[in-house]
This record gives structure tokens, sequence and C-alpha cells, in this order.
């Protein structure tokens, strides 16, 4: 089943269904007489980048250290609060464009449906009233870079309505004014950080359509097309007439071929894989709520489950397109003016998350996005490194926005001062080397992952035990009791996540520098400091230590699980050659989910891919079937709560990870199978090497396996069975 389908009208924003094309988003709720279309434009952003340093950092940094290492944590995080604060607490918000309004005669209605095609890209709404079968079909176009609407019906003459562009609540400067010059056309305009303008064209056959003050009136027509565009002054400067060029040059088009065009764009990514776990295609008939509603109560569905990681590669595709902007908190989908944490791209791993899937799920062109923005962002974090720690290189906090900001983001202890946000994209980088081996992008954006390592190599200091450390530092968004005074607290000298990102920064820059004949003073340095970063070490509960001290937690069942890090996405930690760290692993799992943890949507799906890693087939699954039942809303978008879009991504890279994983030079196939999916195919999927995977499995055992690999080369197979070396020929297919 690639097609999600509803008996009823979205009854809120929850419920609709999301249209995108990476950089146009819209949210339908399929409501035959009131219609909502709530429309998104991806640099629709509240405010501008003014410079929000703090001046005081770097005259602080040594008497906070100082206090640390004293047991002074209290008046060190007092300090830290007013040096390193930033000047301007908020960085600027991601919002809502508004929404078009359509409202119809059509009060009594039956033989209701609403559905997403998630092989199309496209919605539909069907339903009858009287004697006379009406039709709304819509989809965003990445050629046309328009939302596109047509509305059809069974009997000529029967399509009346009215609709016009309002923007929400009407907060200062939400709204500037309307367009109105075309008698089939009206624009609207807003925005205070980021101007925009949103231009709807309608064309018609029969019937009359015309704009009476800021509405679209069609009356008795046989067939209308509204076309939408959103253009903003982020990349046009005379934005209105960019608006208002690329609706109206789409509404010259067929719809046909507007569809056509749009469905060959989209299908070049989407039909790249498929992935099959031998569903009951009986299940189709019924809504796509209901399923989740009996799946939730401990019904198997496995086409559900299909339908799930399919809607997970079409958000991708739909939000991060090569030329926009990354996905931030919530894709392209946001319905505020003043969205929960900004909407903004939170980094401590939430904006990680929503490319877990991208390299293999063959969608590595999707990730690009993600690079060109730490492009834009380097030159910020080099002033902030500067201003604020007086360091080499660049760096960023826990949050950034539309321009790139790399100032603390708001005051919030546990989080706002952490600094390794730029270490962990860097890896990106180096994945997405391992994965298509484009030796020209590693040699372009190398200097974006040497020179976040060569802000720690200034910034880190020696501990006592002579290990170099993060100092302030904190484990995401975690704190410990004082072992002295039994306070919370948050600050630390150095903690485990940070060891462990930077164990594989240096090890990726060094095997970039490699790979490219760099070896200069930096691969130097990072060759003397690795070995002397922390080890991931034990708890004497049995756990994996948290901190670099035994301290105790105030929250154990926390959200997030910063400290198996190494277990995924990274593979410091595993089960074949870290047994006792592996171990300690399952004993840190049990003891936050015994304490209430995977209680939000992105940390279930951490908590899947952590179980993936580790092997266990079966408590992947139980976590799967939670992450649906208790963390994904109707729409199957994820709920934190409210919606974030990190969820989806971490839970389809969690269900590829069950079956297919690439680590320490090794391709383990059915690693972590869950014991509901005994048979099932996957084709298409994306192993480092640029290897394309082709699978079928029955019972639990491999029975057929394709490799293809653009270069000659030797891979070591992991299967239930045991394992194999087997030699690849460039572009030929190895059969198994």
């Amino acid at each position: 089943m690639k097609t999600l389908w509803y008996s009823a009208p979205a009854s809120c924003w929850d419920e609709a269904m999301p249209l995108g094309n990476g950089r146009l988003g819209a949210m339908v709720f399929g409501h035959p007489s009131q219609e909502t279309i709530q429309l998104n434009e991806e640099s629709i952003w509240s405010s501008r980048w003014y410079d929000r340093n703090n001046p005081d950092s770097l005259a602080y940094s040594e008497e906070i250290r100082t206090l640390l290492a004293k047991g002074e944590t209290r008046r060190a995080e007092d300090l830290t609060r007013y040096s390193r604060t930033g000047v301007g607490r908020n960085e600027s918000a991601y919002q809502t464009a508004g929404a078009l309004i359509l409202r119809t005669p059509h009060r009594d209605f039956t033989a209701y449906r609403r559905e997403l095609s998630l092989e199309d890209a496209a919605a539909a709404l069907h339903y009858t009233c009287g004697d006379t079968a009406f039709t709304r079909t819509a989809f965003v176009s990445a050629p046309e870079n328009a939302l596109v609407i047509r509305f059809t019906a069974s009997r000529p003459g029967s399509i009346t309505f009215d609709c016009t562009l309002q923007r929400g609540d009407l907060m200062a400067d939400a709204l500037s004014g309307y367009l109105l010059t075309e008698p089939d056309a009206v624009g609207m305009q807003g925005g205070a950080g980021v101007p925009f303008c949103a231009w709807l064209k309608g064309t018609h056959t029969g019937g009359t359509l015309r704009r009476i003050g800021a509405y679209l009136v069609a009356e008795g027509c046989d067939e209308v097309l509204l076309t939408l565009s959103i253009a903003t002054a982020y990349r046009a400067e005379d934005y209105p007439s960019a608006a208002r060029k690329t609706a109206e040059a789409a509404g010259r088009l067929p719809f046909d071929t507007l569809f056509a065009r749009h469905r060959q764009d989209y299908q070049g990514y989407f039909s790249r894989m498929s992935l099959s776990l031998g569903g009951d295609a009986s299940l189709d008939s019924l809504p796509t709520s209901e399923r989740l509603t009996r799946f939730a109560a401990g019904e198997e569905d496995n086409g559900l489950m299909e339908t799930y990681f399919d809607f997970g590669r079409y958000l991708l595709i739909s939000s991060s397109r090569p030329g926009t902007l990354p996905a931030n908190l919530q894709g392209i989908w946001n319905r505020h003016l003043d969205p929960p944490w900004g909407s903004k791209y939170t980094i401590n791993i939430n904006t990680q998350m929503n490319y877990w899937p991208a390299e293999s799920c063959a969608l590595a062109d999707c990730h690009l996005p993600l690079f060109e923005h730490l492009r834009r962002l380097k030159p910020h974090g080099e002033e902030t490194a500067r201003k604020m720690y007086g360091c080499p290189g660049y760096v960023a906090h826990h949050n950034t926005d539309i321009w790139g900001d790399t100032a603390p983001q708001d005051e919030y202890m546990p989080a706002t001062y952490w600094v390794m946000s730029m270490p962990w994209f860097a890896t990106h980088i180096w994945q997405h080397y391992e994965y298509t081996l484009d030796k020209e992008f590693l040699r372009a954006h190398y200097d974006l992952m040497a020179d976040a390592a060569l802000f720690f190599t200034h910034f880190l200091i020696q501990n006592q035990k002579g290990e170099w450390v993060a100092s302030p530092t904190v484990s995401p968004e975690n704190q410990y009791v004082h072992p002295i005074t039994g306070e919370p607290s948050f600050l630390s000298e150095g903690c485990t996540m940070d060891a462990q990102i930077l164990r594989d920064l240096f090890t990726d820059c060094l095997c970039a520098a490699q790979v490219l004949g760099i070896d200069d003073a930096l691969t130097a340095k990072l060759r003397e400091m690795l070995p002397a970063l922390p080890p991931t070490r034990i708890h004497s509960n049995g756990t994996i230590m948290e901190w670099l001290e035994e301290y105790e937690e105030i929250e154990i069942g926390h959200r997030h699980i910063s400290h198996l890090y190494g277990l995924y996405p990274s593979a410091q930690i595993t089960p074949e050659k870290t047994p006792d760290l592996a171990k300690a692993a399952c004993a840190t799992l049990d003891r936050r989910l015994s304490h209430g943890g995977g209680h939000t949507g992105w940390s279930r799906a951490w908590i899947v891919n952590f179980y993936a890693r580790l092997g266990n087939g079966a408590k992947a699954g139980e976590n799967l079937r939670a992450l649906l039942a208790k963390s994904t809303l109707p729409s199957l978008l994820d709920n934190h709560p409210p919606f974030q879009i990190d969820g989806n991504f971490g839970g389809t890279a969690g269900i590829l990870e069950t079956l297919l994983q690439c680590r320490d030079g090794k391709l383990l196939l059915l690693p972590a199978l869950p014991p509901s999916w005994p048979d099932g195919s996957l084709t298409g999927a994306k192993a480092k090497g640029n290897i394309r995977v082709d699978m079928a499995w029955q019972k639990g055992k491999i029975t057929r396996l394709e490799l293809l690999s653009p270069v000659s080369q030797t891979v070591t197979l992991c299967t239930p069975k045991g394992e194999r070396t087997v030699s690849l020929q460039a572009n030929r297919p190895f059969t198994f």
C-alpha cells in the first residue's frame, strides 16, 4: 500500500496531508465545503541575522573552568549564563505563509474519501453531493515550483466556489497587504523578517472565474485549475514579480502536462528503492487512521510498516532537495507564526536525525542541502569561535536558523552552551563520501571537517588524567546530582558524548586527509590528541557512563540518551568489537525504558536504531510498534508532542537498520530482523562503497542477494549463516 487514505476530513492540522517540493509546502485538510490548505515556503523566517555573540564570553572562560575544577558548579553555571548567553537570546523562527481558504455550497456529501499517493506525491479528495461526483487533486510541483489544484465534476457546470489567501492570527507585520490588479489572480504580501508574496492564479473552462476583492470566485465551471507560488526576498529582489510569473507560467500549462512533469521528477527519487514486508493486501480497504489504531492495539500490519517507511522517504524528498534549505524541525510544514522551539534547526540531534536515512535509502542528493547550509553557517561560526572562545576554526551551539546563526540560543542550561554540533555535522560529510565515493565532494567540503576539528585542538583542555576534554560542557539535555551539594547540576568537565563525537571527527578527518593526500600540522595534531580522548567507560551499575564521573541522574528516563551516540549513529560500540560496552549499552536502555524513557517520538526512533545495532530484532520491532502506537499522528507524522519530523526520519532509518548495516568494513544482512517480518524483499538500498543492495528473504533466511558496485572492490558479507568475502567487479551484478 503506497497510499494513505481517510474516510473523513481532517479535524485538525495533525490529521492533514503534507505536500512539498523541498521549497514549497502545503497541508491539505480535505473538507468539501470549508477547505483549508495551510502554506509554507522554506525561507519565510521571523527576523534578519544580527551579531548575537556575547562579548564577555572569552574574558570569563578561565574563571568558569577554574570554578568547575573546584567543584563550584553553581557559580560556574551562573557565570556561564551571564557571559555566554547570546546578546539577544533568540534566533529567527520559521513561519507559516498563511493558508488558502476555500468554500463551496457542498454542505451535505457522501462517498467521501481523501488520499495521499506516495507514488505520485499527490493528494486527492473525492465526494458526491446530490447526483454529482466531485474530485480535487493537489500536488506541489518541483519543475514549476508551484502548488497545483484541479477541480473536476461528473456533470458540466457544477463547480462553484470562492477562495482567498489569509495569514492566520494577524500579529504585527504578519500581513502587509494584497495585490489586486488582475481579473483572475490575487496576491498576498507579508513577513517582517523575510518579506514574501503568495500569488494565486485561476484558469477555467465553462462558467466564470473572476477576482472580486481578495477572492477568486468560480461559478458554474466545468473545470478549474488553481496555481499558487510563493517567492521571498531571501531569493529574489523583486519577489512579488517572481511569485506572479511562476504562478502564471504554471497556469498556462494543461493539467496533464503539469502532473506528468511533476510525477516524472518525483519518481526520479522515490522509485530508487522499495521495501516489502509481506503485508496483508486486504487491509488496504481500511482507512490509514483505523489501521494505526488496530496496530496500536496489538494487531499485526506489515503493510502499514511498509507505508510508514515509504512515508519517511516521501517526507525527505518533499522537504530537502538539491538547492533548497535543509529540513528543519518540522521539515517544511509549520502552521504557526511563533512555532514551538521556533521550528528552527535543533542541532544537538534533531537535524542530524533528519538525515539518517538519506544515504542508505538512496537519497544522497537529498543530503546536499545540509552541507550547503553548513557552508552558509561557517563564516558566522568563525566569528563566534574568535569572539567568544578565542579559537580558530568555527563553532555553533544547539540551534541555528536560516542565517546560520551560531551564537547560543536562549539560556537553557542543559543545552544552550553545548559546542559539539559542528563536529557531529562534519561526520555527515565523511559518511556521504563513504556511501558515494565522490572524491570531488570530499575535496570541496574537507575544510568544513578540518576547521570544525581545528576549533577543538585549541578549545579542549587536559584534565587530571591527562585526557582532552571540553570544559565547560553538558550532556544534552540532562542533569545530574552534584556529589557534594546535592543540587541539580548541568555543566561538567567533559562528558561521554563529547569524546565519542570528537573521536569520530578526528578519525574521519584523518581518513579524509589520507584520501586527499593531505598531511599537515592539523593532521599531526589530531593524531597526537586522538588517543588521549576519554574512553567510553562502564558505570558501577553496569550502564554506560554519561559523564566522566559517576554522577547520579536526576531524570533516569530522560529523552536524550546521548552517551549511546557511540552505538548509533557511530559504530564505536558493537557486539563484535566491544562486547562489554554492548552489554552496558543494553543495560543503559533497560534502565532508561524502565523509568519512562522513549516518551518522545524522536527518542523512541533513536531507541529502535540502538536495538538494531545491538542485533536485537525483537526489541527493535517492539519499539517500532511503540513508535507508531504512542508517537505517531493519524497523518503518520511524528508526534514529539507536538509534531516534529525527526521521529519519522529516525523511524525510517531504524526500519532499514534492522535489515542492512554497514560498519567495520562489513555489510551486515538481516542483522536485527524483527520476528514479525519473516518474509520480505528490499531493492535499491545503498551500502557504503556506493553498492546497490537487492535482497529477498523467507522464514528469516536470505533467498536472493544481488549487489552492484560502480567500482571494483572487495566486501565482507555477514549473514545469519556467517561471513563471506566477495569480490565485486565494476558495474557487474554479483548474485549470491
